[in-house]
């Protein structure tokens, strides 16, 4: 009789932790965590990039976390988005830190710096595997903002731009007023152009109305949405002015550290997911985007001559030597890139075949 009572207690005790243990999930699973992601761009094949995160970070956390994407300038302007997170007005943004260089030389270093032969997926491959992260951890602890961020979408070198007439020879662009953002406003104003940093709607108005001589966006889908092809019909690719850039996707720190470990290496690796999908999906739609212009849009293409790159790359020496001797940071970082750079690309060059050869050995 007694082992009957015990065992009753037993099974009584069981189903009660039993359906304790049940239950707890499924309130956890009906509390859902809202953050306000405010984006840098309006529309375009940058917000569906954006969108793209979110979606990731959606199937894989389910109903527990959710973001509101919210387009360009819905809360603040994009030149205050860092500080509106830094301060919890948003919860999260996603940008580029170009667009916060006036802050921090070193921050343009994090995506359109210098190109020491390496590309945007080496620059990724420096942030995780060589320190970078760690660097522009130290920048934001000196800045003292509240954020963290990841980087994600190594996008390909950026076209020098869209011109009045073909440029043939660095001449040219002496003089012009041209766009563009970031270090490479300091590098082209060292070849003797005149800079203006314009959001991306405000370019083609003012190439219209005379206001810059050309201009530089960053590829050939955003160019086109944004009609570039009827102010200039000389678009020019291939430039080492931002010859690497990827996007930031920036948190509030202590709204991402209050978040369950889980929910916090979903935000995480959601934006490393995000890295191959950004390069299938753009490249094809930069390429198809590139023929419409050349094939029913009349806009002649050029690659940029390789004298005005190299002139680009000697101008790159001077902008950067100026800036590491005024500040220590930047030239710690520079360091830094140099060593991963050196190494790992001087891999990569003896290993890679010449992939030019192949596609005209089959296409000419």
């Amino acid at each position: 009789m007694t082992d009957t009572l015990n065992r009753r207690k037993f099974l009584r005790g069981s189903a009660v932790v039993g359906a304790a243990a049940l239950a707890t999930p499924a309130i956890a699973a009906n509390h859902t965590t809202t953050l306000k992601m405010q984006a840098a761009w309006g529309g375009g094949i940058f917000l569906e990039n954006a969108q793209s995160y979110v979606n990731r970070v959606h199937a894989m956390a389910g109903s527990s976390l959710k973001i509101d994407l919210l387009a360009v300038d819905s809360v603040v302007k994009t030149s205050q988005m860092q500080d509106a997170v830094h301060r919890g007005v948003l919860d999260a943004a996603h940008y580029v830190p170009a667009y916060w260089y006036s802050k921090s030389t070193a921050a343009s270093l994090f995506g359109t710096g210098p190109c020491f032969g390496w590309s945007s997926q080496e620059v990724l491959g420096w942030v995780n595997y060589g320190g970078g992260q760690e660097l522009f951890d130290e920048l934001m602890g000196s800045l003292g903002l509240n954020v963290v961020s990841f980087f994600n979408s190594p996008m390909p070198a950026q076209p020098l731009g869209w011109f009045k007439e073909h440029i043939t020879d660095v001449a040219q662009m002496k003089g012009l007023k041209y766009r563009t953002v970031g270090l490479a406003a300091d590098v082209l104003m060292e070849m003797g152009m005149s800079v203006v940093q314009l959001p991306g709607g405000e370019i083609q108005p003012a190439m219209k109305a005379g206001l810059i001589d050309a201009a530089e966006f960053n590829n050939p889908t955003s160019d086109r949405d944004f009609g570039m092809q009827d102010v200039s019909k000389d678009y020019h690719l291939a430039s080492f002015h931002q010859s690497q850039e990827f996007f930031e996707v920036t948190f509030n720190k202590s709204k991402y550290e209050g978040l369950p470990k889980e929910l916090q290496s979903i935000l995480k690796y959601a934006s490393e997911a995000e890295n191959s999908n950004f390069y299938w999906h753009n490249t094809k739609r930069y390429a198809d985007d590139l023929h419409t212009l050349q094939t029913e849009q009349g806009v002649n293409v050029h690659r940029t001559p390789d004298s005005v790159m190299a002139a680009q790359l000697s101008a790159w020496d001077v902008v950067v030597e100026r800036m590491s001797a005024q500040d220590p940071f930047f030239a710690k970082v520079i360091e830094s890139q140099k060593v991963y750079a050196k190494s790992v690309m001087g891999y990569l060059n003896l290993n890679q075949p010449d992939y030019k050869l192949a596609y005209n050995h089959y296409f000419g």
